[in-house]
């Protein structure tokens, strides 16, 4: 049983809350161990490590002396290493001024500054390595499909009669040839939306010809979270059968019909499991990557494809690593590069998620099953990593920054240097946060 995929089933707002305390946790914690284990390595002894902040609810004490804690608030996490002022590795002067010189090796202050830099990069280095470890792994477990235009399972389809089966090979399309899967897709593209398209298949070393549906119809694969598609009930699986009382036999038509319709309510005809439903959806705007910029569309919020699932074959390890290797750089550069434009003006900053937005993104993602779930864990995992990475005081890029400095000049900055670039980086931090925050409250 989906226990995810039930959390709608028990309210709304609880599944969302419950699926977004659960991400966050896994991906703070593997952050936080990263700071940890790495620190530990480089003789840096950590006080305590701490998954959430506010009143502990449990804590243990281990053989070397740190403290193990979960708090009640499980929002963020944090290790205070020896020396620390706060969780945020503020210097504590007076802590450090009563060590003896071999225990200042061990502050997070006094080690030497190799050390320091890598206990630091070490938080999102580990964010990062989750991610590919997640996309890897499921990779592993999903396979890929061959180019081989064969039929693996059929999608349900009210114009889909029992014509295919599981092993047929796609020869033709609409009267063009398909000797691959490439070939298939192209053919499929190019077809003009109709009812009915005619196939030519080679099954047991037969050649059958018959009509059906068209190879791209308005099925729905994937929802997308935060979108008019998933707040509007529509669910994988579903056909839409028509757009304002138009009838629409291709995806095209459908997201032809979205993106002209402005922001208008549409009146979807949708066919699930036998029987005909009626959904009114109004679009809405999206920025969308197109590998060169980003393109601003009227979308309802799902994805689709063929009318038919090829068959899947299994993936070596290696070529599973590389296309978590390209997952997670693929993220890392479409982030920045969204983050860029929305900077220059060329898309909206509404495209920034604050916690709400990012919690109801969790829950939706959660409603669809456990591998889309796990899927946006890597995915936020990127984000958190790279963000961490930003040259802001009070983040780890921002110690960084302060490590390079240190190795350029010699010496650190002046406590009194630090302290006033750590308050302004956590005014930034916070200002960024309500800016957020506003997003999720106001933007669509």
């Amino acid at each position: 049983m989906d226990i995810l995929g039930m959390m709608p089933s028990f309210g709304g707002f609880l599944g969302t809350l419950v699926a977004f305390v659960v991400a966050l946790s896994v991906i703070v914690a593997i952050h936080e161990y990263g700071h940890y284990i790495v620190g530990r390595w480089c003789g840096i002894h950590a006080e305590v490590f701490s998954l959430g902040f506010g009143p502990v609810i449990y804590s243990r004490v281990d053989k070397r002396g740190t403290v193990w804690q979960v708090a009640a608030l499980p929002f963020g996490g944090y290790v205070k290493f020896l020396g620390d002022a706060d969780a945020a590795s503020g210097k504590d002067g007076e802590t450090i001024s009563q060590l003896s010189e071999a225990e200042r090796k061990r502050t997070m202050h006094g080690a030497d500054l190799w050390r320091r830099s890598a206990a630091v990069a070490a938080g999102p280095v580990f964010n990062f390595i989750l991610s590919i470890l997640v996309f890897t792994g499921i990779f592993l477990f999903s396979g890929t499909t061959t180019d081989d235009p064969v039929i693996g399972e059929v999608k349900p389809h009210p114009g889909q009669e029992e014509l295919f089966e599981p092993g047929d090979r796609l020869l033709s399309v609409a009267g063009v040839e398909t000797p691959d899967l490439a070939a298939f897709y192209t053919a499929a593209r190019e077809a003009d939306p109709a009812p009915s398209v005619s196939y030519e298949v080679e099954r047991d070393g037969d050649r059958l010809s018959f009509d059906s549906v068209f190879p791209f119809p308005p099925v729905i694969d994937q929802l997308q979270p935060k979108s008019a598609a998933m707040d509007g009930g529509l669910e994988v699986g579903d056909v839409i059968t028509s757009v304002d009382g138009q009838a629409v036999y291709a995806l095209s038509e459908v997201q032809e019909l979205a993106q002209s319709s402005e922001g208008a309510p549409l009146a979807l005809e949708v066919w699930r499991d036998g029987e005909t439903l009626q959904k009114t959806l109004t679009p809405r705007q999206r920025d969308l990557p197109t590998g060169d910029g980003f393109e601003t569309r009227w979308l309802i919020g799902f994805s689709g494809g063929a009318f038919f699932e090829p068959p899947r074959v299994t993936l070596g390890a290696g070529e599973a690593l590389l296309g978590g290797l390209n997952q997670t750089w693929f993220i890392a550069t479409s982030s920045l590069s969204g983050m860029w434009h929305m900077i220059t003006g060329a898309i909206s900053s509404c495209n920034i998620q604050g916690p709400i937005g990012i919690a109801q993104t969790s829950g939706d993602m959660a409603s669809q099953g456990v591998m889309e779930f796990i899927w946006f864990i890597a995915v936020l995992s990127t984000a958190v990593g790279l963000l961490n990475l930003f040259p802001i005081p009070v983040l780890d890029g921002g110690h960084l920054v302060f490590h390079a400095y240190e190795a350029v000049m010699g010496k650190p900055p002046s406590d009194k240097a630090l302290n006033f670039m750590m308050m302004g980086g956590l005014t930034l931090l916070l200002s960024l946060m309500v800016f957020a925050l506003s997003n999720d409250l106001f933007c669509p």
